[in-house]
């Protein structure tokens, strides 16, 4: 079928299964060739394709509400209502997004890239149904992943008890982006082997009636006999004690299971679960075949092979440096034990976790409670490190702040992803960070200039017992440095005079700082002497050679990967005004008040004028302002 002359899913209910079967072949196939030279989420895709096919036939999109959480697997979403002619530029700049997108397509009803949210989302459109009065479907659709999310327990609790008209539809690969792990993974691992039982309890009464003489009897008695036959048929009935009809398992890649089901769902009165097997990966054998993770979502590959197509070698990836040591560190300190939120391998702990396992803990998608985990180990005067991606511990900002800040312990948290991340997009820019985490009594807040000053500032951490410490460091490699034998701990509070100048100061830190050489070196040949600031310590402030620059009535530029309002730039305004020195010539420049889009970080940072022509310009200005004040 010509995937590109598709305008909108109506045309599913017209076909064959075997039509059906032949589409999702075209599909895959067009997918992992697609992939191939974007990149992007295959292996959650590939899973789907059977799911997504019998969705869009089943329910009639976008009157029906179809909630995709995380999004990452929305591509044959996208491709069933329109989208395939733009996959050519899936994750560019200016491009097919890599998530759902209201302004891609009225079928997009909900935007995510964290996970766990659909629940939620699906409870407020399905209230919002009924206050209108209308007729519809909404239909979340949530991976067991996903599902160890407090927040989808949260709203499983409230859907439950409300007895609202919600079909769940539980995508269950045994993975999210790495292997599923926790309690509740383990439960469905029991639903999956149980077998299915929906029909049993509802055909249950109907045949008792028919029972001669005795059949009305019996009937009375049926409620109780249904509910011991789910829990002979079904170990645990965890969804069913929450309040909702449990259906399945089913296969996912079965045409006629998933038609069956579904249209058992719709009849049903009240909240239904539908618990569906898929296959992550599906029809693509490297996809298929991956255990821990690598085909979640990928860069270009070679098709025929599968083999990733990877710059030559080079220096290393932040989160290799920073993971590599603290597990040279914990070699000599008993006391460290590594966290993280479902991203043992995003994160790079794959040697720490072998080395160390009784000390390397994976909690699932939980930020939250790994951010408590965390500071319940420190009471205990353990050292842990919280690896988590900048966008995700916004998940967990209450605990940072009550739990960890709040009682001053000992942690060390990892901001992995820190500043733009790219292709990924708005969901995923790791910008908001220094914002949300300078105001926090008690922290401190670093960021390296290099790989080299990277391991001397996980040591700092490491080494550090004056309460919690986050360090930044961001996508991709470092910058190929020479790396120190032995590792140091460096002052808090210390920054570092990389240039020296008399005209201006530029105060910046990690992947900004070649910027500011760049263009201090540019203004040197124009005559204006720039002094460029390694202020590799964002809380607390330098506050010495602040006040020598300000004393030395030098313009100050500061410069930020990260967002304007509530930044770095903003505390040393705010500490040069304490300070005495309101009339101090303080220029920002940072991230604007805007979500970035997705896009290489070249095009993004091109696109909000962060770049070394800016800063020549802008300091510049600040040179001409000094001398008529002179």
């Amino acid at each position: 079928m010509d995937l590109l002359s598709i305008k909108d899913p109506s045309f599913l209910k017209d076909l064959s299964i075997k039509e059906l079967e032949l589409l999702g072949n075209d599909i895959r196939q067009f997918l992992i060739e697609k992939l191939s030279r974007t990149g992007g989420h295959i292996g959650p895709n590939l899973g789907v394709v059977e799911l997504t096919i019998a969705l869009h036939r089943c329910f009639n999109s976008p009157r029906d509400k179809i909630i995709w959480d995380v999004g990452h697997q929305s591509y044959v979403h996208k491709i069933l209502t329109g989208r395939a002619c733009h996959f050519d530029t899936l994750r560019q700049y200016k491009g097919l997004c890599g998530f759902p997108k209201m302004i891609e397509s009225e079928h997009d009803v909900w935007e995510t890239g964290h996970s766990s949210t659909s629940l939620s989302a699906a409870m407020g459109m399905a209230v919002a149904r009924n206050l209108k009065g209308e007729k519809s479907h909404v239909v979340p659709v949530i991976g067991d992943g996903a599902l160890t999310g407090g927040m989808a327990l949260e709203a499983l609790n409230h859907i439950g008890h409300e007895k609202e008209k919600v079909i769940v539809i539980l995508n269950d690969n045994e993975m999210s982006i790495a292997p599923n792990v926790g309690a509740i993974h383990n439960v469905l691992g029991r639903l999956r082997t149980a077998g299915k039982y929906n029909w049993v309890k509802d055909e249950l009464e109907v045949l008792l009636k028919k029972i001669p003489a005795v059949g009305n009897q019996l009937a009375g008695t049926a409620e109780r006999i249904k509910d011991s036959l789910k829990y002979m048929f079904v170990p645990g009935m965890f969804f069913e004690e929450l309040g909702f009809t449990y259906l399945g398992p089913v296969d996912g890649h079965n045409y006629e299971d998933l038609f069956d089901n579904l249209a058992y769902a719709k009849k049903c009165d009240g909240p239904v679960l539908l618990h569906v097997i898929t296959k992550k990966g599906k029809g693509y054998n490297p996809a298929e075949n991956d255990k821990i993770g690598t085909w979640h979502g990928t860069g270009p590959y070679k098709t025929d092979t599968g083999d990733f197509v990877k710059p030559a070698s080079g220096p290393p990836a932040w989160s290799s440096l920073v993971s590599e040591t603290v597990r040279k560190v914990a070699r000599t300190d008993k006391r460290i034990v590594a966290i993280t939120p479902a991203m043992p391998v995003g994160s790079k702990l794959e040697g720490f976790a072998s080395e160390f396992p009784d000390r390397m803990f994976d909690v699932g998608i939980a930020e939250q409670h790994a951010a408590t985990f965390a500071a319940g180990l420190a009471t205990q005067k353990m050292k842990p490190f919280l690896a988590i991606y900048s966008t995700f511990l916004q998940r967990a900002y209450d605990q940072v702040v009550h739990d960890i800040c709040r009682q001053n312990l000992n942690v060390f948290i990892g901001i992995d992803r820190a500043g733009l991340v790219g292709a990924d997009g708005e969901t995923h820019q790791g910008v908001f960070d220094i914002a949300f985490l300078r105001s926090l009594p008690n922290l401190v807040l670093m960021m390296p200039k290099d790989e080299n000053e990277g391991q001397h500032l996980v040591y700092t951490a490491l080494t550090y017992d004056e309460g919690p410490i986050a360090l930044r460091f961001p996508r991709g490699n470092g910058l190929g440095v020479p790396m120190d034998a032995e590792l140091k701990p460096i002052p808090i509070g210390t920054w570092e005079v990389l240039r020296h100048g008399e005209d201006a100061a530029i105060l910046t830190f990690g992947t900004t700082i070649p910027m500011a050489i760049e263009a201090a070196e540019a203004l040197e040949k124009q005559g204006v002497s720039v002094r460029v600031i390694n202020a590799r310590f964002i809380k607390p402030l330098d506050v010495e050679m602040l006040t020598g620059i300000l004393e030395e009535n030098l313009p100050i530029l500061t410069i930020e990967e990260a967002v304007l309002q509530g930044g770095f730039g903003s505390f040393v305004l705010e500490t040069a005004n304490e300070m005495g020195y309101s009339g101090a010539r303080i220029d920002r420049m940072g991230i604007p008040d805007k979500f970035i889009e997705h896009g290489s970080v070249n095009e993004l940072l091109e696109e909000i004028e962060f770049t070394v022509g800016a800063v020549i310009e802008r300091v510049k200005y600040l040179a001409r302002k000094k001398e008529k004040r002179a």
